[in-house]
């Protein structure tokens, strides 16, 4: 009997230790997104005000498409991010079990990195658009090339941060994940905790 409850002790101590560290790392993920959410809706908001107050300023011109165009992202970023920062709100209350935290995880450090992905195709939009503006001498397509470029050019760094940041947190987790293992089967009881 006594190595029963000894066993039981063992087995909650070191279940209660892993969730703990569990939920630790899931509050890194949702805190690092929280975090990034600010950043990129910070950007939006700059760029909204700053792209509205160029637009309505400057002269007809290849600046103010610039300003239009980053009106736009401004909007969308700021859209997106406030989107995001309600949804990661939500889910810190909800509490995940190991296999959920690792989807969880996996699905964030892909988004941020099919969004790198993407933000060289921006990128490279932007230069086509400026390169095909030059040759016309199309203020609009100058304007818009330059601010794609460069909203592109911030979204890649933003994403490849993220990921960065968030794929450390992964790792954490992935080792947690593979430390300990509890088993019970028809024959037994097992914990076994890996160093």
């Amino acid at each position: 009997m006594k190595k029963i409850i000894f066993l039981l002790c063992i087995v909650y101590s070191s279940q209660t230790l892993s969730q703990d560290s569990l939920q630790a790392l899931n509050s890194v993920r949702n805190k690092t997104t929280l975090a990034g959410m600010k950043v990129l809706g910070g950007w939006g908001a700059l760029n909204l005000g700053a792209g509205i107050a160029g637009w309505a300023t400057s002269e007809r011109g290849s600046h103010q498409y610039f300003h239009q165009m980053n009106t736009f992202w401004g909007a969308t970023n700021l859209g997106i991010a406030l989107l995001s920062h309600a949804g990661t709100r939500k889910r810190m209350q909800t509490t995940l079990g190991v296999e959920e935290s690792i989807k969880a995880q996996k699905q964030i450090e892909k988004i941020f990195l099919v969004n790198g992905g993407i933000d060289f195709a921006y990128i490279g939009t932007g230069i086509y658009l400026n390169t095909r503006g030059n040759s016309r001498n199309n203020d609009q397509l100058k304007g818009y090339g330059t601010a794609v470029i460069m909203q592109g050019a911030f979204l890649l760094l933003f994403d490849c941060t993220m990921y960065s940041l968030l794929r450390s947190n992964g790792k954490k987790l992935n080792a947690l994940s593979g430390k300990t293992s509890f088993n019970v089967s028809g024959s037994g009881v097992g914990l076994v905790y890996n160093f």
